[in-house]
């Protein structure tokens, strides 16, 4: 229980307002939308590449300390992120418009049950050039990502692009599900890999991924506390 204090005759309008005030906000880097003592422009290493990448970020993702789909888009010069967990289906259509696109998303028929139509088939044509395709990507957790593709039909329309041969994660200050679930933005960089036949030239992300990684781990305590 806290008492109320009465102010003093010495005391002024003005102090007794700033003893009042809430305690300012800490400043955000306007690039990263991170505290600037904790900013990750630091991290960001531009990629040239052909295929244009549309990032849907789950609304619960913007602020998260360990989420990397903010630094993934910072580094890919054709990239788009647009937050939403539903978009109006004329929004959907302007963005997918114009280029063969394809869905970064595994297939999991046990979702037929939850009324998500099974995905088109990948035709290998629309691979061959680059420069024409577009990769679609959901940035949320497993269980937020199945329903933004409830929740979003015409994504449940695009082929499906699975990824192959793929290194284990280096997402060491995120919790996965199963051994093959990477972060976004590894899952994005191996796709663009195998899309662009240029693995090398998407290496130094990965490199600044992991410097992302061991900075996030660095704020953590010994007993798990954050500093």
């Amino acid at each position: 229980m806290t008492t109320r204090r009465t102010s003093s005759p010495t005391s002024s309008p003005a102090a007794a307002s700033s003893s009042l005030a809430e305690p300012a906000k800490r400043a955000r880097c306007p690039a990263c939308l991170r505290a600037v003592s904790s900013c990750i422009c630091g991290w960001v290493a531009p990629v040239a590449h052909a295929v244009d990448v549309l990032i849907l970020q789950h609304p619960l993702e913007v602020h998260n300390a360990k989420g990397s789909a903010r630094l993934l888009h910072l580094s890919l010069p054709n990239s788009r992120l647009l937050t939403g967990e539903q978009f109006a289906p004329d929004t959907l259509a302007e963005l997918l418009a114009d280029k063969h696109t394809v869905l970064l998303y595994p297939d999991t028929p046990g979702d037929r049950s939850l009324g998500i139509a099974p995905p088109p088939a990948l035709d290998p044509a629309i691979l061959l050039d680059p420069a024409r395709l577009r990769l679609v990507v959901l940035d949320a957790t497993w269980r937020k990502s199945r329903k933004m593709l409830y929740l979003n039909p015409p994504l449940q329309q695009l082929p499906r692009l699975p990824l192959r041969d793929t290194p284990a994660s280096h997402y060491l200050i995120r919790k996965a599900h199963a051994p093959e679930q990477l972060s976004t933005l590894e899952a994005t960089c191996y796709a663009l890999m195998q899309l662009e036949q240029d693995a090398p030239r998407f290496v130094p992300l990965i490199t600044a991924f992991d410097g992302f990684v061991a900075q996030q781990l660095s704020y953590v305590m010994p007993h798990g506390e954050k500093a």
